[in-house]
């Protein structure tokens, strides 16, 4: 038997989007370097760290009103992710050596696979927009 499934992945992601509101986007930018930094030093997560940034420009693109095209779902379930990322004390505890990151790394993978055509779409419309940025004279 698995220590953390898809189901467990899936229950604790909707439990944490659930429970985010527009504001809390904010508060989880603030936390963003302490979030990267988890990941960089667990094994399991490091894998993300692109994709972890690439949420956190997209909510900051969003809090900042600068992108809008995405669904509050979408938001809701990678702030959700993030902050369970950051919990240290979630279903296994960051602390138990060699498996504490097992259900963190699952809860991103989860949400990477329910959020990814949005991430993709907004990882094209920032490309588009700093060529153009750096394409004016």
């Amino acid at each position: 038997m698995a220590i953390f499934n898809d189901r467990k992945a899936k229950q604790q992601l909707d439990r944490e989007a659930g429970k985010v509101r527009e504001q809390d986007v904010n508060e989880l930018l603030e936390k963003q370097q302490a979030i990267e930094e988890k990941v960089r030093n667990s094994g399991k997560l490091m894998r993300f760290s692109s994709d972890i940034r690439l949420m956190f420009s997209m909510l900051r693109d969003y809090w900042q009103g600068n992108y809008r095209a995405v669904p509050w779902k979408s938001i809701a379930a990678i702030a959700g992710a993030l902050v369970y990322v950051l919990n240290p004390l979630d279903v296994i505890p960051d602390l138990i050596l060699g498996f504490g990151f097992i259900d963190d790394a699952g809860v991103v993978a989860l949400c990477l696979t329910m959020v990814e055509s949005d991430l993709l779409r907004y990882a094209a419309w920032k490309e588009h927009k700093e060529e153009s940025w750096t394409s004016q004279p």
